[in-house]
């Protein structure tokens, strides 16, 4: 199986391009806790696998480290925009990709012959609770309490495609994120799981966040997660429409347009190829 090894800001993915046939397994999510694992595997926050779409230029497939299938994810996509192009799979500026949130367009930025930067036309943000999903009444979760164990927290529910729980503290690295994130991750007030996101306001343009990713842990970057954090903030009053996310990986720059549309800028990088052998089980 050839393979592409490719991160956004650290949170890392294998590319297996399927468009023209590969040979994969057929347990799927087996072959990505495989792929993904750190020790005994290439190593990945996640496998996306590059499908043929009757829709858009590809679709995207995001199989998660544990083996759960996400809907969407703001890195990989980037990284998937920069693949495509950089490999003249698809020399478009703007790519239309198909994915379990619908068509996502990143546009490249290329310089000297490479993609440098890719923005991400996101979608416009999901606030309804019955949108995200979460239990409860109907409207919009924002700044509202959500008891874990013997703890409240205030959060703020937005859905980028995928569902994502905000919570805004003082500070963000005294946060136990390994303790906290699947507490929540798992709590029963979202049926289909969340994303678990930290954020320290740092100005009225900058804020700074930690993630807890469904289905992947702890990560580096999650773009998705910037995202729906960009929505929050604006929608708590900590910040304007347009604001740079400093996350463990670098930094992401958001804009919650005028059009009610989410874009996101950032970077991708491809570190290496190889072939992978599947295991047998």
């Amino acid at each position: 199986m050839r393979f592409t090894k490719v991160h956004g800001l650290g949170n890392d993915f294998v590319i297996v391009n399927c468009l023209q046939g590969a040979h994969l397994p057929g347990d799927l999510a087996q072959l990505a806790r495989d792929v993904c694992h750190r020790n005994f595997g290439i190593g990945a926050d996640g496998l996306v696998l590059l499908r043929p779409s009757e829709t858009g230029d590809l679709r995207m497939q995001i199989i998660n480290s544990d083996g759960s299938e996400a809907e969407m994810c703001g890195n990989a996509i980037r990284c998937v925009a920069k693949y495509v192009y950089d490999h003249d799979i698809v020399k478009k500026q703007k790519i239309r990709v198909e994915t379990l949130a619908g068509i996502i367009v990143p546009e490249v930025i290329v310089e000297d012959g490479a993609v440098s930067m890719v923005r991400v036309d996101m979608g416009e943000p999901r606030l309804e609770r019955a949108q995200i999903p979460m239990t409860g009444p109907e409207g919009r979760a924002i700044n509202q309490p959500l008891v874990v164990e013997d703890k409240t927290y205030n959060i703020t529910a937005v859905s980028m495609g995928n569902p994502h729980c905000v919570i805004f503290v003082p500070d963000v690295e005294s946060v136990p994120l390994s303790e906290i994130g699947p507490k929540i991750e798992k709590h029963p007030a979202f049926p289909q799981k969340t994303n678990v996101e930290f954020v320290q306001v740092l100005s009225k343009e900058e804020v700074r966040m930690r993630v807890w990713e469904r289905g992947a842990g702890i990560t580096m970057a999650c773009g998705t997660g910037a995202c729906a954090t960009g929505v929050a903030a604006a929608l708590n009053g900590f910040t304007g429409r347009k604001v740079t996310v400093h996350l463990d990986g670098g930094p992401l720059i958001i804009e919650w347009a005028g059009d009610n549309r989410v874009y996101m800028t950032g970077p991708a990088a491809e570190v290496f190829s190889g072939e992978y052998a599947p295991a047998k089980h």
